[in-house]
C-alpha cells in the first residue's frame, strides 16, 4: 500500500508539473483544433481550406488561452492592464505560427495538391496539418514560457 501511495504521489506530482500541464493541455488543444478543422473541412469543402484553418484557429487559441493562463503557467494576475497584455501577446504570438501555419497549408494543398494523396487512409491535408503543427507547438510554448506568462506567476 506504501507504494502505491509514492507512486499515486509520483503521478499527481507530474500532472501538476508545467511541462506535463503544457502538453495535456496542448493535445487537448490540437483535439478542438483538429476536430473543428475537419468538421469545417467536412461542411466547406477543400475550395475555403483557408478559411476552415482560421475558423480552427479561433476556437483553438481561445481555449488555449484560457488553459495556459490558468492551468499551466498558473498566471494569477487579474488586473485588466495585466490581462490585455498577456491576451495582446498571446493573440500576436499565435497569429505568426497561424501565418506559418496557413502558408504551410497554401504550399501544401493549393500549390502542391497533397489533399489528392492519402496516407494509411489518412487525407493529405490533414498529414500537412499535423507535420506545420510540430513546428508551432514548440513556436507557442517558447514564446509563452519566456515572454507571455513570464512575470505573471
Amino acid at each position: 500500500m506504501q507504494g502505491d501511495d509514492a507512486l499515486k504521489e509520483k503521478f499527481f506530482k507530474l500532472i501538476k508539473s508545467e511541462t506535463a500541464s503544457y502538453l495535456f493541455f496542448g493535445v487537448m488543444t490540437t483535439a478542438v483544433n483538429y476536430l473543428s478543422f475537419l468538421l469545417f473541412l467536412r461542411i466547406l469543402g477543400y475550395d475555403y481550406i483557408l478559411t476552415v484553418n482560421t475558423i480552427s484557429f479561433v476556437f483553438a487559441v481561445t481555449f488555449a488561452y484560457i488553459t495556459n493562463k490558468i492551468f499551466v503557467f498558473h498566471s494569477k494576475s487579474r488586473s485588466p492592464k495585466v490581462l490585455a497584455k498577456e491576451i495582446l501577446s498571446f493573440l500576436s504570438a499565435r497569429l505568426l505560427s497561424y501565418f506559418f501555419e496557413q502558408l504551410g497549408l497554401y504550399l501544401c494543398v493549393d500549390v502542391m495538391h497533397l489533399e489528392k494523396y492519402s496516407f494509411l487512409g489518412v487525407d493529405g491535408a490533414l498529414i500537412s496539418k499535423v507535420a506545420l503543427s510540430f513546428a508551432v507547438v514548440l513556436l507557442n510554448w517558447a514564446v509563452s514560457k519566456f515572454f507571455i506568462f513570464k512575470g505573471n506567476r
